[in-house]
């Protein structure tokens, strides 16, 4: 039987040269996640994959943080041996990623759905057999011109958007919270935008 824990996990890819990158802005969530706990990650070998992890109460609830060791596009096999080794359910799983569909600024919570061309969430989806995980994610608008999505999602942000940054990770931090403490309606019907 699964217990009432949720599995947070924050998209991004390892290492200093993506730390600062949109395709990173779900690793800097749960990192201010951690530190809102008060902990920091420690590493959890399992199998098939590494992962960095913190465990203990968010906001009331019993939680693990997650941030993946591997690509974004293999976020998978770490969400998945994760998911396994805690025994929690999808539905009992929380995905912070950027999103090239929403504009910087916004965001939506969403449990379930197709996934947008987000190589990261098709690999979650397979590995967990199920869409039906929770999804915040996080706005950080369409390329410039013609420029290539992928190149977009590695590049740094602007200076007028660092300038915003902090308080859209708080926000979305804020809207993690809120999905556990009141569940995917409320948190829904409080930061959609």
């Amino acid at each position: 039987m699964p217990d009432e824990r949720f599995v947070v996990v924050g998209l991004g890819n390892p290492g200093p040269k993506y730390a600062a990158t949109r395709h990173n802005l779900g690793y800097r969530v749960v990192s201010l996640l951690a530190e809102r706990m008060t902990d920091r990650f420690k590493v959890l070998k399992m199998p098939s994959t590494r992962v960095e992890v913190v465990e203990g109460q968010l906001a009331g609830h019993p939680v693990v943080l997650v941030r993946p060791l591997s690509y974004m596009n293999e976020s998978g096999g770490p969400v998945a041996g994760v998911a396994r080794y805690y025994k929690v359910p999808p539905e009992q799983v929380v995905i912070v990623h950027d999103e090239l569909d929403l504009p910087f600024g916004s965001m939506r919570i969403k449990r379930g759905g197709g996934d947008a061309g987000h190589n990261g969430l098709r690999s979650i989806t397979a590995a967990l057999g199920s869409p039906d995980y929770n999804r915040v994610r996080v706005g950080i608008g369409r390329p410039p011109g013609r420029m290539n999505g992928t190149d977009y999602v590695l590049r740094e942000f602007a200076r007028e958007e660092r300038a915003e940054l902090p308080y859209e990770i708080d926000r979305a931090a804020d809207a993690v919270e809120a999905l556990l403490t009141d569940g995917l309606e409320t948190a829904q019907n409080e930061f959609n935008d």
